[in-house]
């Protein structure tokens, strides 16, 4: 639709929604897209057939490819990205198995016993990347520029060798491979375990973790209170078991940071986000020196609207006395988003209807569930899962309009492969964001009630403060610690201090920090899954809100279909190739500060209202 702007639908009428009625009915997936159980004889035969092919491949290439013609290791590649796709399979439906619940048991077996299969097929296949990288540029360049075949490869061999410099010898990467099921993978699975098998105690009841975190965003003020002590209790009373998990998994990153010669902790994810050490110090220091203006000022107006003389950490997501607080059934949440996505793209909506045509979502509330929501893009022969639990609240819709922009990003990526529709971080956070804000816009712009309006700015600005200050606040804990640890091991007093140190900074004067929040970092699985990832989520933001000015104000024309190509060119392309089309740059610091002002826009839209 180019920079057309459509009118906003209206808002439907709705009754008030108890909550039973909010969960009644919410979708499961269903996984035999990928494999009908653990025992299903496909999954067998796939990996046998798998390991019988990359012996095959290993024995017939290692020590061979700086010989073979550009043809030749364009069939490798591809030979390679079939055999990985296989694998990625296998994995993802174990690990979406795991996901759906971990307090079964027999799923943790069968997750980490595919993980240990896996990585033992996949040994064979190490080879081939460390040998691509050891060949010099000019010779890659002259075998491509020769082969239209290997030419398409082209920006998977770029990507490639941006981690040339820091490849250890081939025994070395291999030993790192082989151990990586009984290091890291078992933390983080311990990690897993251990927060999905965990009970909150919250008054009389026996909540989940992720149920009891939402009790923290509650409109009654005692049951918010009641909630964030049992959250701290429960972790408190694990905290030498999540401090032992960070120390651990810190010191291995610290280990093999060394080796590999990465001039600090966060710089391995920076070049898989394929993003500059100083495209990100700048992002994080706009933020930073945004504080004021952005959180802090917030946060006072919050304090003074709930009555507050200082706010609480319980208090952080408490809804606002105007907010509107009616639960959203399930198939209203669905009709919200779709037809925000296609007031944007027919073509984006039509794309996205397809995860609710078909099982592809996880959206109901049960023990042993992954907290949280994600989207899972499994592998391009099949498509992507949406995991999700829907409590019908507000935020809820924009998790799922979230979500989905994720899912929908991967299915129009996939295209390109397994090997190239792999979209870094940075740039994966982008279709979930606009998709957020598209559907934000469009409820907003629907409403006409001055006071609802006022409460979903407010929720709006909530959201994004949560995206962008909070997230570099967790940068700023990951970075603190980590350079902490290379001193010795950090006990879990040191760890709360350093959480609270970011806490106060970034949230700022309005509150009133008490003891027992100490321990809130413990429950971030980030930190363990993947460190560092966490700016990504305010470099989504802040790129998003830039390239939805450019959307709103129709300066670039042709906008949807530009859109449309970003999302389809998966890993092929940088920031700075996805981003020109649009006028666009976030190597320039002031590219950062468009997307904050957006944010800031927003507070003085709320000051005036208040005034």
């Amino acid at each position: 639709m180019g920079s057309v702007i459509n009118p906003p639908l209206p808002a439907p009428a709705r009754a008030p929604l108890d909550a039973a009625a909010a969960e009644a009915a919410l979708p499961t997936w269903d996984l035999s897209d990928l494999y009908s159980g653990p025992e299903d004889p496909r999954l067998a035969a796939d990996l046998d057939r798998v390991e019988a092919e990359a012996r095959a491949f290993e024995q017939r290439l290692a020590g061979r490819l700086a010989a073979l013609p550009g043809d030749a290791l364009a069939q490798a590649i591809a030979d390679y990205e079939r055999m990985w796709e296989a694998l990625g399979r296998v994995t993802s439906f174990a690990g979406l198995l795991f996901a759906g619940d971990a307090e079964d048991a027999a799923n943790g077996r069968f997750y980490q016993t595919t993980q240990e299969r896996v990585t033992l097929i996949s040994s064979h296949l190490l080879f081939f990347t460390l040998e691509i990288n050891r060949l010099e540029d000019a010779a890659l360049e002259a075998k491509a520029g020769a082969s239209p075949a290997l030419a398409r490869w082209r920006p998977w061999l770029r990507d490639l060798r941006v981690f040339r410099p820091h490849q250890l010898s081939d025994e070395a990467e291999k030993l790192l491979h082989e151990k990586e099921v009984a290091g890291r993978s078992a933390w983080t699975r311990l990690f897993d375990e251990t927060i999905a098998t965990m009970r909150v105690k919250v008054g009389e009841e026996e909540l989940t973790v992720s149920a009891a975190l939402n009790r923290l965003s509650d409109r009654d003020r005692a049951k918010r209170q009641a909630a964030a002590a049992g959250v701290s209790a429960a972790f408190g009373d694990r905290a030498r078991l999540f401090a032992l998990i960070t120390n651990t998994l810190a010191k291995d990153k610290e280990i093999e940071d060394k080796w590999r010669h990465y001039p600090r902790p966060g710089s391995y994810r920076n070049r898989s986000n394929m993003v500059e050490d100083e495209v990100v110090d700048a992002l994080v220091s706009a933020v930073r020196a945004s504080y004021a203006r952005l959180s802090h000022r917030y946060y006072g107006m919050k304090a003074k609207w709930l009555g507050l003389p200082k706010l609480q950490h319980w208090d952080r997501n408490a809804p606002l006395p105007e907010e509107d607080d009616r639960l959203v059934p399930w198939p209203e949440a669905v009709e919200r988003v779709l037809s925000s996505y296609a007031a944007f793209s027919p073509e984006l909506a039509s794309v996205g209807r397809r995860f609710f045509d078909k099982p592809w979502i996880d959206a109901a509330l049960r023990p042993g569930k992954a907290s949280g929501a994600f989207a899972h893009p499994t592998v391009p022969s099949a498509h992507p899962y949406l995991l999700l639990n829907y409590h019908g609240k507000a935020r809820d819709v924009m998790t799922l309009a979230h979500e989905l922009g994720h899912g929908v990003h991967q299915i129009l990526a996939g295209g390109q492969g397994y090997l190239l529709s792999s979209t870094p971080l940075t740039l994966a956070e982008t279709a979930s964001v606009f998709g957020e804000m598209l559907t934000f816009r469009a409820v907003l712009d629907a409403e006409t009630d001055p006071r609802r309006r006022r409460g979903m700015l407010a929720g709006k600005v909530e959201d994004m403060l949560n995206t962008v200050v909070r997230q570099v606040a967790f940068y700023r804990f990951e970075t603190l610690l980590h350079d902490e640890r290379r001193k010795g091991e950090i006990s879990t007093e040191r760890l709360a201090e350093l959480w609270m140190q970011v806490q106060t900074e970034s949230l700022g004067p309005a509150f009133e920090f008490t003891p027992d929040y100490g321990v809130y970092w413990a429950y971030i699985p980030h930190f363990v899954h993947s460190p560092f990832y966490v700016y990504a989520y305010a470099f989504g933001d802040c790129l998003v809100n830039a390239l939805y000015g450019v959307y709103r104000d129709g300066s670039v024309p042709g906008f949807e279909g530009k859109y449309l190509d970003m999302l389809r060119a998966g890993g092929t392309k940088r920031h700075k190739e996805l981003l020109a089309p649009f006028g666009l740059n976030a190597a320039d610091p002031a590219f950062w500060m468009k997307g904050l002002d957006v944010i800031s826009g927003f507070i003085d839209e709320l000051e005036r209202a208040d005034g």
